[in-house]
């Protein structure tokens, strides 16, 4: 089955009618990297809508949970550009999947919150050590609402921030940031329309943080940034088609966010955009993963390259693993 149909349904209809002339004024190619498929010892088994960050304590890229077709999963997995290993903790978050999670520059620690486990919309928030591989369940005093498919990124301050998510009856729009020990609710002067499982990512050379899509009451084919004060709706010529549960994260040698694949009117996407900052370059590697929504991806800092892992294609549950080069 494909968990998107654990998702919120869309009003398709309005969005695909925009979705199709927004997809024939794509804009003009660029040069681009190319995805190389990767053959890691000790692979993951197969799973989608995953979370997955990049821990410069350890400097591993993180996973953690996702569904495998038949149950909800909690193992947590790292990567060091070569193997995948299995992280055997005495405690650890409970299964779930679309919890998202980012790391915390000022705590150097990574920072999960949210989810879905098949009965219910989850909100506890768990922080991961790198430096002992070790889950602690925060206590925080506040807390966002239990949704599923929040937007958890590390923002322009260095601390991490929770936007959106669906709690199993409406899209939320509300902000809030980890304190290091509680959620605090931001009051900003402009916030995105309300959403769940948009693909977002942060620049840090830029300080800025772009998210696009998602799914929604209120179209959400539109291209917001945060520069850590505000969110600003960007006015631009050329963006992806619609997708919801496509994966983002920065790369270096493109000085941009890349955004690759997810979901659209029940067709799974394989393309690959750049947002760099002020426009959307369509990217076309020579090689590529195919289609999928529900993967996880992560910057490798230590390795100066993105990695891409598992995900869905229709009802084909995934666990390849891909890296981005230039």
């Amino acid at each position: 089955m494909r968990i998107s149909r654990l998702l919120p349904a869309l009003c398709l209809s309005a969005l695909l009618s925009g979705v199709a002339a927004l997809a024939q004024s794509s804009g003009s190619a660029t040069s681009a990297p190319v995805w190389l498929y990767r053959s890691p010892s000790n692979v993951p088994t197969p799973r989608s809508y995953v979370t997955m960050t990049y821990d410069a304590v350890s400097q591993r890229v993180i996973l953690f949970g996702g569904y495998n077709g038949r149950s909800y999963l909690n193992g947590t997995w790292t990567y060091d550009g070569t193997t995948w290993r299995r992280a055997f903790t005495s405690l650890a978050p409970s299964p779930r999947a679309n919890a998202q999670m980012a790391y915390d520059r000022i705590s150097r620690k990574v920072v999960l919150f949210g989810g879905y486990n098949g009965t219910s919309y989850l909100r506890d928030t768990w922080l991961w050590d790198g430096a002992t591989s070790k889950w602690t369940q925060a206590a925080p005093a506040h807390s966002p609402p239990a949704v599923t498919g929040p937007m958890l990124f590390t923002d322009p301050n260095g601390k991490v921030d929770e936007f959106g998510g669906y709690d199993g009856s409406r899209y939320q729009g509300t902000m809030w940031r980890w304190t290091g020990t509680d959620w605090r609710r931001l009051q900003l002067p402009t916030l995105p329309y309300a959403r769940s499982s948009a693909g977002v990512g942060f620049n840090p050379s830029l300080n800025q943080v772009v998210m696009f899509g998602g799914l929604a009451d209120v179209n959400p084919v539109n291209t917001w940034t945060y520069d850590g004060t505000t969110w600003t709706l960007q006015s631009v010529s050329t963006q992806p088609p619609w997708v919801y549960a496509s994966c983002a994260a920065f790369d270096s040698s493109l000085q941009a966010v890349v955004l690759f694949g997810g979901g659209s009117g029940g067709i799974d996407q394989n393309s690959t955009w750049a947002w760099t900052g002020a426009h959307w370059r369509h990217l076309f590697p020579t090689q590529s993963p195919p289609a999928r929504e529900g993967a996880g991806m992560a910057y490798d800092e230590a390795l100066g390259h993105v990695i891409l892992f598992g995900g869905q294609n229709g009802n084909v549950l995934l666990n390849d693993t891909w890296e981005l080069r230039p």
